[in-house]
């Protein structure tokens, strides 16, 4: 496909069809099921019956935390801090939790202006029943670092951002986080805290659509890419591959790499996180196996420079990663990805994608028209015609191409 513009991205999104809030059973939910080219309509409870055979299904754990903090000047003027991530930046998410006593991280600041340089701002709040002070001050301005200073130092981070935080909502809800979003904005199965935005595509999940799951044979894997705040960047370029495109980290274990290994039949990846961590995960072992210098970050254009005949195939890609991973002698990779997935992409791992209904002009629906063509309009029409509730807390759908 050699003309990729926004406008090919563009679809009509009434305001009424944005799911401010959502339902009150999970799995009660809509779900459109699309498999080459016919389309069905389903509740979400009935994902089960609708995979094919043998599917491998692929879950991002990774846990909202409440990364908006706000802190008000003696002047009264009130500073936001919106935590983006740890510094240095490859710093591993889970870490930076575990702090004590101080933290650094990368922030969105609002109201930037009004905080002066040199000011340090304070909050006072209970933490377990004990008063806690939290201090924030610039730690490097030029790249937007700010130091949290806290006592009683013994508390981790985690505890700390979770009395003083707010759940980060998308833009888009233009709405407060109130307090049962702490748990409607997870998922069920929600472990590893570092994300700023939900995979939301797990949220219609429940204990009893996984049980199912089991129950019906179905193989089910956990990985971890920390959703970061570019997931709601807007594509503004006329050509939607001049988009300058975020970077995640992902973490890989062991685990992960065994089960693709031995899986004999469709994978299946819960969200585009999930679909952008196993897809990543194949590059990853082609950097490996071309011995290039840097192995542990990925761009956007990477995966579009080799022939087909140049490529490793994908049982060599993830032995090369679970080589790497076990002469490494940790638990887990690290890895920072950023690939891009546009229309004329070659899909390594991924066979499907259980998916929510995303923004015009979005990466993700790009990335959707990827794996399906034109027919994402087709869906998309279909699930306006049809009452279906868009975006974060909205409803589902199941793409077969």
């Amino acid at each position: 496909m050699s003309d990729l513009t926004l406008h090919q991205f563009q679809y009509d999104l009434p305001d009424e069809r944005i799911a401010r809030f959502p339902l009150p059973q999970r799995d009660q939910s809509k779900l459109l099921v699309y498999k080459s080219g016919a389309i069905q309509h389903r509740q979400f409870v009935s994902l089960p019956d609708e995979l094919p055979a043998d599917s491998l299904l692929v879950f991002n754990n990774t846990k909202v935390i409440p990364a908006r903090v706000h802190f008000q000047r003696a002047s009264g003027a009130v500073i936001e801090l919106f935590l983006l991530n740890p510094a240095p930046a490859d710093r591993l998410v889970t870490e930076a939790m575990d702090d004590r006593g101080s933290s650094v991280w990368e922030c969105m600041i609002g109201n930037r202006k009004r905080w002066k340089d040199g000011e340090t701002l304070t909050r006072r709040f209970w933490v377990d029943g004990r008063e806690t002070e939290l201090t924030v001050s610039w730690h490097d301005a030029g790249q937007s670092q700010v130091c949290f200073r806290w006592t009683p130092a013994d508390e981790s981070f985690a505890a700390i951002l979770h009395e003083a935080g707010k759940i980060p909502l998308p833009p888009y809800l233009k709405r407060e986080a109130e307090e049962a979003d702490k748990e409607t904005y997870q998922t069920v199965y929600s472990r590893i805290e570092g994300a700023v935005a939900a995979p939301t595509a797990g949220l219609h999940f429940t204990p009893a659509v996984l049980d199912d799951l089991a129950a019906k044979g179905f193989k089910t894997d956990y990985l971890t890419l920390h959703v970061g705040a570019g997931t709601f960047q807007p594509i503004k370029t006329t050509d939607v591959r001049q988009h300058l495109m975020h970077t995640e980290q992902v973490v890989y274990t062991e685990e992960n790499l065994r089960t693709l290994l031995a899986h004999d039949g469709p994978v299946i990846p819960v969200g585009t996180t999930s679909m952008r961590s196993l897809e990543s995960l194949y590059w990853f072992g082609v950097r490996l196996l071309k011995g290039e210098a840097d192995v542990v970050h990925l761009n956007q254009e990477y995966a579009y420079q080799f022939a087909e005949a140049d490529l490793p195939t994908v049982k060599e890609a993830l032995e090369a990663m679970l080589a790497d991973l076990r002469a490494s002698g940790k638990p887990h990779l690290v890895r920072h990805t950023g690939i891009y997935i546009v229309p004329g992409y070659r899909y390594r791992l991924c066979n499907g994608i259980v998916t929510n209904f995303h923004q015009p002009g979005s990466t993700l629906i790009v990335l959707i028209a990827s794996l399906i063509g034109e027919g994402w309009r087709e869906v998309y029409e279909e699930a306006l015609k049809k009452e279906y509730r868009f975006l974060s807390y909205g409803d589902s759908s199941l793409l077969l191409p």
